[in-house]
């Protein structure tokens, strides 16, 4: 895919992302509302970095101690450190990995980088996350539904405005996972007035809207699922472990959890 088939004019989340992450797939204009959004809320860096490790930690977590070997990771954004499969075949290098984006460029980014140890097995499908049907009507050609999948959804939802159909979303997707499945989902939070300011500035550059959601809507979309161990806490405090980022924050303005199918 060239650049003129990408469009440079308003900022993109994923290519945000990639630059508070310190990557380099982002453009001068993502860069600019990046450093502007942290400007207002200087602690989006260490939020994006903390969120990035429970991404981590939650895929070894599924892939070693809740034997799962399949993934399905929705929206997956531009490659970082440390990419889903990556983690869950250091533990598990028979581990099948999908990918769902509705961005082609992320795509596009994502086969050019993210491949396989020759044991498992990476694809990559165009998804919406508003379509969840869709999504598993394509991920079923690639994974076994009659087996658990571990469903990751990180920093997706706040993309759905209407938290009924985030909820649903949820439920649809919990209704193609056989018992013994877990959905994994961590998301920002508007309880830092900053936060709710930087992310209102962020919209009126043109770029889609995130909703910030409060940690009481946060946790309705674990409706009917089980969680894990600690259960709804923030990144940096889910199963922590040390460390590669200098985190001078505890990221207090993001949510996550980890939650199993039982039915």
């Amino acid at each position: 895919m060239t650049d003129t088939l990408i469009d440079t004019s308003v900022p993109h989340a994923a290519r945000v992302w990639n630059f508070w992450l310190g990557g380099k797939d982002n453009y001068p204009v993502d860069r600019q509302a990046g450093a502007q959004y942290q400007e207002t809320f200087p602690d989006i860096v260490d939020l994006a970095r903390g969120v990035r490790e429970f991404l981590s930690r939650a895929v070894q977590f599924l892939a070693g101690e809740a034997g799962i070997g399949q993934f399905l990771d929705i929206g997956v954004g531009l490659p970082a450190v440390d990419n889903t499969h990556e983690v869950a075949q250091r533990v598990n290098p028979q581990a099948r990995i999908v990918y769902v984006d509705n961005d082609l460029f992320v795509l596009s980014h994502a086969r050019a980088l993210l491949t396989s140890r020759p044991e498992g097995e990476v694809a990559y499908i165009e998804g919406d996350v508003e379509d969840p049907d869709g999504i598993v009507e394509k991920a079923r050609w690639e994974l076994d539904f009659y087996e658990p999948v571990a469903v990751l959804l990180m920093h997706v939802l706040g993309g759905v405005p209407d938290l009924l159909d985030a909820r649903l979303i949820v439920q649809r997707l919990a209704a193609a996972l056989p018992k013994g499945s877990c959905i994994a989902i961590s998301d920002e939070t508007g309880t830092d007035d900053r936060h709710v300011q930087a992310a209102r500035q962020y919209g009126d550059t043109g770029a889609a809207r995130y909703v910030l959601r409060s940690p009481q809507e946060f946790g309705e979309l674990f409706e009917g699922l089980e969680l894990v161990e600690p259960g709804l806490v923030t990144p940096t405090r889910w199963r922590p472990q040390p460390s590669p980022f200098a985190l001078s924050s505890a990221v207090d303005d993001a949510l996550c959890a980890v939650a199993v199918v039982t039915e």
